[in-house]
């Protein structure tokens, strides 16, 4: 075998002669060391909005935290939204609809996007491992009617195809508070969470969601916010969800569960 060189040589003229000594060493040479690179990529997560706010569009921390994680965990993000207009526009300072005011959810997403956003229209499993939906309300008004329908609510129709393509994919779908009700509406036999099912004192005031998606023919799986593992893993659907803003509780606790729900969603890639 050659002789090895000193550590010097990796910062002098010499740097050629480290290369020569790696073809040597190794098996196929240097096209060993970039396909052993290759292999070991990154896990390529699509992440879908509804808007900018939680009563109207995707809950902001909610979003933030399935980015900050989604970094943590070394994935490459692209976010998406629908090219629609809203159900329609809340004063968050009032908690009431802005009269005679409309938005589209593609151009209130971008704020959250930074503008690094497509439409919805666009996103092909193709492109990506996963898919991920934060909650917010605009996941049951814009994205769904499930606001207004409940049970017999429609789901729009891109983010069906979106749904569907990556189920049939063997893709993951990672989903947060509100959201599940979107697999729960399209994937027949699907297990989700929105958490408990009893509101327990104003402790989960959306608790009945639960009973729709149970009418919708999906499987309520209770799940708490606080605990060790705070998000389902439908291993069969590979479909992961988490309660998030369904529960009154601290924000690091719901920065957690989608934690978990993001490392389960990045876990099924298989990257």
């Amino acid at each position: 075998p050659p002789p090895l060189l000193p550590p010097s040589a990796m910062l002098t003229s010499r740097g050629p002669a480290l290369c020569t000594v790696l073809r040597r060493a190794a098996p196929g040479g240097l096209a060993s060391f970039h396909s052993s690179a290759r292999r070991c990529r990154a896990a390529r997560v699509a992440v879908v909005l509804s808007g900018c706010g939680v009563y109207d569009g995707t809950e902001i921390h909610e979003a933030s935290a399935v980015l900050v994680h989604l970094s943590r965990g070394g994935a490459e993000v692209q976010m998406y939204a629908p090219d629609v207009p809203q159900m329609h526009v809340i004063d968050h300072s009032k908690g009431q609809p802005a009269e005679a005011e409309s938005r589209n959810v593609l151009v209130e997403s971008a704020r959250i996007a930074r503008g690094k956003i497509a439409s919805l229209a666009k996103l092909t499993t193709a492109d990506h491992d996963a898919v991920i939906f934060p909650g917010g309300f605009g996941a049951a008004k814009n994205l769904s009617t499930f606001a207004v329908d409940g049970k017999d609510c429609k789901v729009n129709r891109e983010v069906e195809r979106v749904l569907k393509d990556f189920h049939k994919a063997g893709k993951p779908i990672g989903l947060c508070c509100i959201s599940p009700v979107l697999a729960a509406k399209v994937l027949s036999g699907a297990e989700v969470t929105v958490g408990h099912e009893e509101e327990e004192g104003g402790k989960w005031p959306y608790a009945g969601t639960a009973g729709a998606i149970k009418e919708l023919g999906a499987k309520h799986c209770v799940k708490d916010v606080t605990i060790s593992f705070p998000a389902h893993v439908d291993a069969k659907n590979k479909v992961v969800t988490t309660p998030a803003f369904m529960c009154e509780t601290a924000l690091h606790h719901i920065f957690d569960g989608i934690g978990a729900m993001v490392k389960n969603v990045l876990k099924l890639t298989g990257k």
